[in-house]
């Protein structure tokens, strides 16, 4: 017997749609606000820096990112550009690349955390108690938006999920 859909569930549905771009947007007028480049250099800077020797192939730092291929290379390109990151030639596969963060890219990524961390606090942090804001976890974590496997994690230090909890030291927990 097929359940009916209902009103409530059709609700949060919309909700869920229409949050992440308000609150995604809020944070990049924050970012830019304060000087930064948007979020998804933050993001790739993160990804780069939380990868064992720095550095990942573009079709992993994609995947990280969940953002589509194309926008990765122009991305790519953008921080080699800045000198945020610098392409290396797989040893193994000649065809292969990697990309590894620089120096300069880890300092910016490292920079950025004061503006958005205070931007996460700002439109999530200050309208959630910490008791709200894991309840909301684990919601999302029953939909397959888990938060939970980076437990301890914090964003800035090691690993991000740019879209979580807000943690300690410049890291959200993925």
């Amino acid at each position: 017997m097929k359940r009916k859909l209902s009103s409530e569930a059709t609700a949060a549905w919309i909700r869920l749609m229409r949050v992440p771009s308000r609150v995604l947007d809020c944070v990049e007028h924050d970012l830019k606000k304060a000087g930064f480049p948007p979020l998804a250099w933050y993001d790739a800077l993160l990804e780069l820096s939380r990868a064992p020797s720095g550095e990942l192939r573009p079709v992993e730092l994609e995947r990280q990112m969940l953002i589509p291929q194309y926008s990765t290379s122009r991305l790519i390109d953008r921080l080699v550009d800045e000198g945020l990151a610098a392409r290396r030639e797989c040893k193994i596969d000649k065809r292969g690349q990697f990309v590894e963060i620089t120096e300069a890219g880890r300092e910016l990524q490292k920079r950025m955390w004061s503006a958005y961390s205070a931007a996460i606090d700002k439109h999530v942090g200050s309208k959630l108690s910490d008791a709200e804001a894991a309840r909301l976890c684990g919601l999302l974590d029953r939909l397959g938006c888990s938060c939970s496997d980076a437990k301890g994690e914090t964003k800035g230090e090691t690993k991000t999920d740019t879209r979580a909890a807000p943690a300690r030291d410049g890291v959200v927990a993925r």
